[in-house]
């Protein structure tokens, strides 16, 4: 199997985008360690794996918290011994104006978004390095980015500076752990029916503005990016590094146009 052998730490794998990395490597034979703050759903998505078969333990922590994250780490090792894998894909969204958007929301995202990623990739690396002097495969780290480090949201200000901050913290983290041979990619993902957007496309305005930036037509499923996901921790991605691979139905290309007032 793709991942065998492989032990794997998902943050924020409780549902969502993590829900389906964490389903995708226990079928390609990783073990899995789901954390997140959300003890019941992470727990449930655990059974699930392991009624199916799989190797999981839920952990749950606060990403952004630096004692957390320590614990994570300790009770991962305490229960499969190594770390080959570390997705940090927990994140939390703002929903004001840039003119509204108070001083503590903006706090808040980045440092769940951006703190946390640092916070569970460094961990992770640091136990990485200490692995391949005992003769362990170097491990690979994925953070989770999104279109809209390019794109501008005028009231997602925070999401959208902290996912522009995690895709050049994958390109410095690229390069400061080349040396050790562990790889950090990022996925960016568009429009991925979670529950939330799921949630949002029952407007059939917003579904159609949705799919008008689109072009092929349709939202991604969170299984698509478990596909990325998988493959970028597989050897078969052995020679990436420091990339942001997006999956977003051709929405980068797409020249879109704003409405202007008459």
């Amino acid at each position: 199997m793709l991942l065998s052998s492989k032990v794997a730490l998902i943050t924020g794998a409780a549902q969502g985008i993590g829900q389906a990395i964490a389903e995708r490597y226990a079928a390609d034979g990783a073990k899995v360690v789901l954390v997140d703050v959300n003890e019941a759903a992470g727990s449930d998505v655990v059974h699930a794996i392991v009624k199916r078969g799989g190797n999981a333990k839920f952990i749950q922590a606060d990403v952004a918290e630096k004692l957390d994250v320590h614990n994570m780490m300790a009770a991962a090792l305490e229960a499969y011994n190594y770390v080959d894998i570390m997705v940090c894909n927990a994140g939390i969204v703002d929903d004001a104006s840039f003119l509204d958007l108070k001083e503590e929301d903006f706090d808040r995202v980045l440092r769940t978004n951006l703190k946390g990623t640092f916070l569970c990739a460094q961990a992770a690396a640091r136990q990485m390095v200490k692995q391949i002097a005992d003769s362990r495969k170097p491990g690979t780290i994925i953070n989770m980015s999104s279109i809209n480090a390019f794109f501008g949201l005028p009231d997602h200000v925070a999401y959208t500076a902290s996912k522009g901050g995690i895709m050049q913290l994958t390109r410095a983290m690229a390069v400061a752990l080349a040396p050790h041979g562990i790889r950090v990619n990022a996925i960016g993902p568009g429009s991925i029916e979670t529950p939330l957007l799921k949630e949002i496309l029952k407007d059939e305005a917003v579904r159609q503005m949705v799919l008008s930036r689109t072009p092929l037509g349709r939202v991604g499923q969170p299984r698509e990016i478990a596909a990325i996901a998988a493959w970028l921790a597989s050897d078969e991605a052995s020679y990436i590094t420091g990339e942001t691979i997006y999956a977003d139905g051709g929405r980068l290309p797409l020249n879109y146009i704003m409405a202007q007032k008459n």
